[in-house]
């Protein structure tokens, strides 16, 4: 059985090759940057929205854009959003164990489980990119095969940087706009997807790498150059 992360799949989605190098070989592409601004809103963002699962109430800014649901209490909730355990499922077709950790979960009076994805920005115009959206997706997947109602409407929680405010005049405070932005999901392609990568994962020939691959085209643009 081989682990596979959701970041994995979206790595795969994007090149084959750079999927391969990885996952069968142990070869990463370079890190980014730390996301430590980021890192630090999802943390406070939980810890908030906590306090609200306790109390089994809404968030203030889920009344705000009038969401019926509240934080979903659940003994393995810590679990699923930790790094590296998460949400599991073994997949049987490929022998993945596909997992990944969610941000939040709400349920709404249907008993439907919405997934919810934190989100930091200091753009003036935020985006929903297509990779935030098959994230989202890959964790309803992983919340259905584990035998939950899950709804396919979920919802991005964006912190924004109040530029207008700065520091606080002086408190050396940053200040953060919430605001929430729903997403309709569709699942359906994760299971073609999942087979596609085992095809590539168990082949032994390097695949061809992806026209669109910013990593491929450097590696090959030195390589030419040597």
């Amino acid at each position: 059985m081989t682990k596979l992360s959701r970041s994995k799949i979206e790595l795969f989605t994007e090149c084959p090759r750079c999927f391969w190098l990885d996952v069968k070989q142990g070869i990463k592409r370079p890190p980014p940057a730390p996301y430590t601004i980021n890192n630090a809103v999802d943390y406070l963002l939980k810890q908030e929205f906590d306090i609200y699962r306790e109390k089994g109430t809404p968030h203030p800014v889920m009344k705000k854009y009038k969401i019926d649901a509240v934080p979903f209490n659940h003994a393995d909730i810590n679990k699923w959003r930790q790094n590296f355990v998460g949400i599991r499922y073994h997949h049987e077709p490929t022998d993945f164990l596909v997992f990944g950790a969610v941000d939040d979960i709400w349920i709404n009076p249907k008993k439907e489980l919405m997934v919810v994805d934190y989100k930091a920005t200091g753009a003036k115009e935020h985006k929903i990119y297509d990779s935030y959206k098959r994230q989202m997706e890959i964790y309803q997947w992983l919340l259905r095969q584990n035998g939950f109602n899950v709804s396919p409407l979920g919802y991005f929680v964006f912190a924004r940087v109040n530029k207008t405010d700065g520091f606080g005049m002086g408190t050396a405070a940053l200040a953060f706009d919430l605001f929430i932005e729903p997403q309709e999901c569709d699942d359906s392609w994760i299971e073609a997807v999942l087979k596609s990568a085992r095809i590539v994962f168990d082949s032994d020939t390097i695949p061809k790498a992806s026209a669109a691959c910013e990593y491929c085209a450097y590696r090959n643009s030195v390589s030419n150059f040597e």
